[in-house]
């Protein structure tokens, strides 16, 4: 996750030293901090992802670093994972079935024709987090999808992707179903 903003102590912190510094001996004054809203953790599964499973990882780990509202992890062993992410010979495809919750379909298909495994690992878990496709669109888009062409590798969402993601669950109920799409989303 990124540096989340420090306050409340911080600002004790700074208000003591220039008090001191000031010559004078001053109790902190109560500086009340707003509760840091904990990220929505939710756990995938990427055990049937087979050889794209470090692109998984990585997919994962890009969305980690861009938003501070939900966390993926790799599900442990026996637990029911909100994300299963799947290897197969079509194409890309993700099957969101509530916000936060569904089927990753990493496709070979994309992948023979030279489209990078991290981009669409990224992409289809972008899906889960309820981002629709933004076709056409530019490389700098990570929703553009395959429609910014196999020269693309941009690997990261883009700001308006970051703040949708944080609005999604930024406050977000459990099970909230993702709008403003449904069923299957073919890349």
């Amino acid at each position: 996750m990124h540096v989340r903003t420090l306050t409340g102590g911080l600002a004790a912190a700074c208000l003591i030293s220039l008090a001191m510094a000031g010559g004078h001996a001053a109790a902190a004054p109560h500086v009340a901090s707003a509760p840091a809203a904990a990220a929505r953790v939710l756990t995938y599964d990427a055990g049937g992802s087979a050889e794209f499973r470090s692109a998984v990882d990585r997919g994962a780990a890009i969305w980690n670093e861009s938003v501070d509202a939900v966390e993926l992890r790799p599900a442990a062993a026996g637990q029911r994972a909100n994300i299963r992410v799947l290897a197969d010979n079509g194409w890309p495809r993700a099957l969101p079935t509530t916000l936060g919750s569904g089927t990753v379909y990493i496709g070979r298909q994309a992948v023979d024709q030279g489209y990078d495994t991290v981009r669409i690992s990224a992409h289809e878990l972008g899906h889960i987090l309820g981002l629709p496709d933004r076709k056409p669109g530019p490389c700098s888009s990570l929703m553009s999808g395959s429609s910014a062409g196999t020269s693309c590798t941009n690997r990261y969402p883009n700001s308006a992707e970051k703040a949708e993601v944080e609005g999604n669950f930024g406050g977000a109920l459990v099970g909230r179903a993702p709008a403003p799409h449904r069923g299957v989303i073919v890349d």
